[in-house]
């Protein structure tokens, strides 16, 4: 049914943002008062603390309280209590409610993108993409709401005597895991689509970022969200992940491939309903028609954004073998021209990784690859004078399928580069494996690389950008195809999937069994007749 109309709630007296140069010290600590604030939306019942340390620089941001499983029951509760109501609320309140939260995103940019460098080690140029894509977000589900939500009308068996309504309803609860990569963005935007379907929602953030996504919390009660809408869960996803799912109505999850399948394995025991974006090792393809520059450009940003450590960024790069020496020149010039650093200021290309295992991860892929053959054209080492856990973007040639990289997801800033003889070959190079999340394709001919887009394996491609045009698309699906994934966020998909579609007929002096005095046989030929003749006019 759709949402009855109501009053919108007068919403709380918003807090006053806190000054940047009060809450985030040059000492890379966070002002207790303002932790403080984030740590009330905590769904806490110990005194049990976790700290929050910068990767960047491996010194101590905050200490964040941490949920137990006894914690987990009593925030399905509150916001299974709060869904009841919420669920009636009007289409147009939570318009209001969604608008209200970007303007406050866009107004407190610089706090977000300030919390997100410190929490996460990335560079602000990436951190900046995270409060314009949630903000984004909320203002494309405020907008569209009446359209994705609203009765439909559907075509009845028999024209005029059967009417078909279809409904859309809340689920309920909804769980949203996110990861550390994006901590603003990925604790976010799920729940926002959650939200705006009617439902409530119970997250749970990365142990590494918490704060970013209490952040986000912070700004929704300003918003006027009411009390118990949206709860936060803080600790490991060993100790809190089973309680959510066997409390939740639906489960939204971002992460490792091989997490989802233990969560999609626990979800279907229970018949419930689930998305997941995993893991991708994602190939860019630079046709011989491509602008070089342009692809070099984006190859850098689809390999070293964020460090590598975003889920649709590149880490294999297929280029025509015509231009491929001039491509690779162009490209390794361009990324050891990159700017490597832990400030939170403008003017740093890439930041740090996230922690001593990532670290790890990408060390061993890149000391492997050598090991067996491949060169490194760029980077290749650590970079401890800057940081504990900085890696220079790096770039190998010569990789093969007995190298750990050539197939398995580095997370990290580590891209290898093959050349290709042929379209068909740069196709089947690309759909290689049994990832299929996001691709690019880079040709001045737009028409044949939209066609050749549509037989590369990947929820999502690109031609002539990196990743940013359909991460950005909010009226886009975006999700994975084979082991990347199942569901889709943003666009219709974003907001249907946690919803329970209804229809309702009504039927008109026709019924569905024999009357009138018909025999079994004579009903039986009337609709074989009826079927023929709708058939021939063309009805559906």
């Amino acid at each position: 049914m759709s949402p009855r109309a109501s009053k919108p709630r007068a919403a709380k007296a918003p807090v006053a943002p806190l000054d940047p140069q009060h809450v985030l010290r040059a000492t890379y600590a966070l002002d207790r008062a303002y932790v403080r604030r984030l740590n009330d939306h905590v769904v806490h019942s110990g005194t049990a603390e976790m700290l929050v340390v910068s990767p960047a620089t491996g010194q101590p941001v905050g200490s964040v309280s941490t949920s137990t499983a006894a914690d987990v029951a009593v925030a399905f509760d509150v916001a299974r209590d709060a869904a009841r109501t919420w669920a009636e609320t009007s289409f147009e309140e939570r318009e209001q409610l969604l608008m209200r939260l970007h303007d406050l995103i866009l107004d407190r940019q610089d706090e977000i993108m300030d919390l997100i460098c410190w929490e996460s080690g990335k560079a602000r140029i990436h951190a900046f993409d995270e409060p314009l894509h949630v903000a984004l977000t909320a203002r494309y589900y405020a907008r569209t709401l009446h359209k994705h939500l609203g009765p439909k009308r559907r075509d009845g068996v028999v024209p005029f005597l059967t009417r078909i309504d279809e409904h859309r309803t809340p689920k309920g609860v909804v769980a949203i895991i996110s990861p550390w990569n994006y901590p603003f963005t990925m604790a976010m935007v799920d729940g926002l689509a959650a939200l705006a379907a009617g439902n409530t929602v119970v997250a749970k953030p990365d142990h590494h970022t918490p704060l970013s996504a209490l952040l986000g919390a912070d700004l929704l009660r300003e918003a006027g969200f009411p009390p118990g809408v949206w709860q936060v869960l803080v600790g490991s996803g060993r100790e809190l992940g089973t309680p959510m799912i066997e409390r939740a109505d639906y489960v939204c999850f971002t992460g490792s491939t091989a997490t989802g399948k233990l969560i999609a394995t626990q979800c279907a025991e229970r018949l419930t309903g689930c998305s997941l974006e995993l893991g991708g090792k994602n190939p860019i393809l630079v046709l011989a028609d491509a602008d070089l520059d342009r692809a070099a450009e984006g190859a850098v940003r689809a390999a070293f954004s964020n460090g590598g450590q975003l889920c649709v960024s590149t880490e294999r790069l297929y280029v025509a073998r015509e231009v491929y020496d001039d491509f690779v020149a162009k490209f390794v010039a361009r990324t050891k021209s990159m700017r490597l650093g832990s400030s939170h200021g403008w003017g740093v290309d890439m930041g740090s990784l996230i922690s001593a295992e990532q670290l790890a991860v990408v060390d061993e892929h890149v000391r492997d690859a050598v090991k067996h053959g491949a060169r490194v054209l760029a980077g290749g080492k650590a970079r401890p004078d800057l940081g504990p856990h900085f890696y220079e973007p790096t770039i190998l040639e010569d990789v093969t399928p007995a190298m750990a990289c050539h197939g398995d997801e580095t997370f990290g800033p580590v891209i290898s580069v093959y050349p290709f003889d042929s379209e068909d070959e740069a196709i089947e190079l690309a759909n290689t494996g049994d990832y299929g999340l996001n691709a690019a394709i880079y040709s001045r001919d737009v028409e044949r690389a939209r066609a050749l887009a549509t037989r590369v394996h990947c929820g999502t491609v690109n031609v002539n950008e990196a990743f940013g045009a359909t991460f950005a698309s909010i009226d886009a699906p975006m999700g994975g195809m084979r082991s990347s994934g199942m569901g889709r966020r943003q666009g219709a998909e974003g907001i249907l999937r946690y919803t329970e579609v209804q229809s309702v007929a009504t039927q008109y002096i026709l019924r569905f069994g024999p009357h009138w005095g018909m025999t079994d046989e004579a009903y039986a030929g009337v609709m074989t007749a009826a079927v023929k003749l709708l058939s021939w006019l063309g009805r559906a």
